[in-house]
């Protein structure tokens, strides 16, 4: 009788650490990093422990490719293409305070919005940009905050054809910049308006 007891123990305390473990292993998963652009999302993002950019959370492609089709070259913007600046905006980690090239500039509305990526996860909030060009039958005149829409700009992952609310809006002219953080070069990157550059020292 003892010797079954001290078996039943023996498996019931094994067991109990074998459980332990696969709980313990399943929670640290560094994929699961939230959202890193926008308003608050990008302030909650991880940092690496070098200070950088955590990588895990960088949605955004390398290079942002092409400007959309029909949007307005400015015609005398205060950051023409090629001139060197400092950005001041923090949409992602790393980002403000960091050296651009000015790779375009153009002449359109901009907008932050708030929406639910297609492919689940978090709602994403007060997103910063999207032009006009990159909004579904926007037509051409300024819309309105609070307007639902459905974006087609491809800026990171799950972000075409999602549904949209305009949180703000701008008519500041707006650019696309090369720039280097953390140790990664961001080429084409969408956007940033003229309040959040100032000129290179």
């Amino acid at each position: 009788m003892r010797k079954r007891l001290t078996m039943t123990l023996a498996a019931g305390v094994l067991g109990g650490a074998l459980l332990l473990t696969g709980c313990s292993s399943g929670d640290q998963d560094p994929s699961k990093a939230g959202p890193h652009h926008g308003g608050s999302s990008s302030t909650s993002s991880p940092a690496s422990s070098d200070g950088g950019m955590d990588h895990s959370s960088m949605e955004h492609p390398m290079d942002g490719g092409p400007a959309p089709a029909g949007i307005e070259k400015a015609a005398s913007p205060k950051y023409p293409v090629g001139t060197q600046v400092i950005l001041t905006a923090d949409h992602m980690m790393g980002m403000d305070g960091a050296k651009a090239t000015i790779v375009g500039a153009y002449d359109t509305y901009t907008y932050a919005v708030n929406f639910t990526p297609t492919t689940g996860g978090e709602p994403v909030k007060d997103h910063k940009w999207v032009v006009q060009q990159e909004i579904k039958d926007a037509g051409s005149k300024q819309l309105a905050d609070g307007t639902e829409v459905t974006l087609e700009a491809e800026h990171m992952k799950g972000m075409k054809g999602a549904k949209a609310t305009i949180a703000s809006s701008t008519d500041e002219t707006v650019y696309m910049v090369d720039y280097e953080a953390g140790g990664m070069k961001m080429t084409n990157h969408k956007w940033v308006v003229e309040s959040e550059i100032k000129p290179a020292s």
